[in-house]
Formats: C-alpha cells, sequence, structure tokens
C-alpha cells in the first residue's frame, strides 16, 4: 500500500520529529548534537527555513519548522539523509538510522504555536532528565529566555512570541513562566 502524500502548506509551521531506529539513541555524544546543527546550517545556506523551537532529545528530536519555499518531505529528506551519512560512517554502521518516516502535525493558530512550542521545551523535563528547561543544553529555550546569545540563522523566536502579549521582554518573560509546572 502506498504510503499518504504528505500536504504542504507554505505559511504554516509544523511540528515535526523523528526517532532512533529501535529507539536507539540518535546523539551519543556531543559532537553528534554539533553534527546535527551543522546540518541544520549548511542546509540553510542554500534552503532558507525557519526553526520556531527544538529539542534534541537522546533518541528523537522535535522541530517546529516552516519552510516557505521547499516542501518539508524535501527539507528533513536532506536533513535526515545527511544526518544517517554522519551517524553511519562515524559509528561504522550500516541500515537505518531512524525508525520510520519522521511525523509531521501542521500548527493551524497561536495557541497551537504556543502548545506545541512549550511541548518541545517540556520535553527533557517531563522525561526527567533535567527539574527546568534551561538545564537542558540541547534545546532552543536558552534563546527564549536570554536575549544575549545569538541565535542560528534558521531560529525565528518571534513566531511563537508573536502570540504572547506585551514588550519584547515581556513577551519572553511570560512565555517563560508558561514552561514552569
Amino acid at each position: 500500500m502506498p504510503r499518504k502524500k504528505r500536504i504542504w502548506l507554505p505559511n504554516y509551521f509544523y511540528h515535526i520529529g523523528n526517532r532512533g531506529n529501535r529507539r536507539d539513541p540518535l546523539f551519543q555524544n556531543y559532537d553528534d548534537f554539533l553534527a546535527f546543527f551543522h546540518i541544520l546550517q549548511r542546509l540553510h545556506e542554500k534552503t532558507p527555513f525557519e526553526i520556531a523551537s527544538y529539542c534534541l532529545m537522546t533518541n528523537h528530536y522535535h522541530l517546529l519548522l516552516r519552510s516557505q519555499e521547499v516542501p518539508i518531505s524535501k527539507l528533513m529528506a536532506f536533513i535526515n539523509k545527511r544526518y544517517a551519512n554522519y551517524f553511519n560512517t562515524k559509528y561504522d554502521l550500516t541500515g537505518h538510522v531512524f525508525e520510520k518516516r519522521f511525523f509531521d502535525n501542521i500548527i493551524v493558530d497561536g495557541v497551537g504555536m504556543l502548545d506545541v512550542s512549550r511541548y518541545i521545551h517540556l520535553n527533557p523535563v517531563v522525561a526527567g532528565i533535567v527539574k527546568e528547561p534551561e538545564s537542558y543544553p540541547w534545546s532552543s529555550y536558552f534563546l527564549y529566555k536570554d536575549t544575549k546569545p545569538e541565535p542560528p540563522c534558521y531560529m525565528n523566536i518571534e513566531s511563537v512570541l508573536d502570540f504572547c502579549d506585551g514588550s519584547i521582554q515581556q513577551k519572553r518573560e511570560s512565555y517563560c513562566r508558561s514552561l514552569r509546572l
């Protein structure tokens, strides 16, 4: 039976995720996380896209992503293929790195943007890895919390913060407060 064709609406964000094959780790050390970010950086240079929130867990990842020029399927094929090639080469493996095709859910409104971004940033807290989202180094939460770091070129946190009220600082504070369990 053929796979269901994915729908791509260029002006919408999607909650994207993928998991390691057999739930095996996708990221075994610091360099693996950096390699994934490097792939995002290089891809963005050729094919612009936006990420509003991300979280890279040990055996899966979440992205809140929008691509206005290239279908999400093509973008994700490039990301996953490049990462799988890196991973298999580094660990002298062959075969599947990812369990199956990535999942995608379209986000249709501001409530959805806020809810999905919170879900993504709370993933390591709910998993019991950290007590607070700011303690997890592999999520975009620090970009919401602190104005000092320069965000990667593909990041667009304003697309989430625009659904909060007040000045930019008030929006940041409101968003971060909303993640307290």
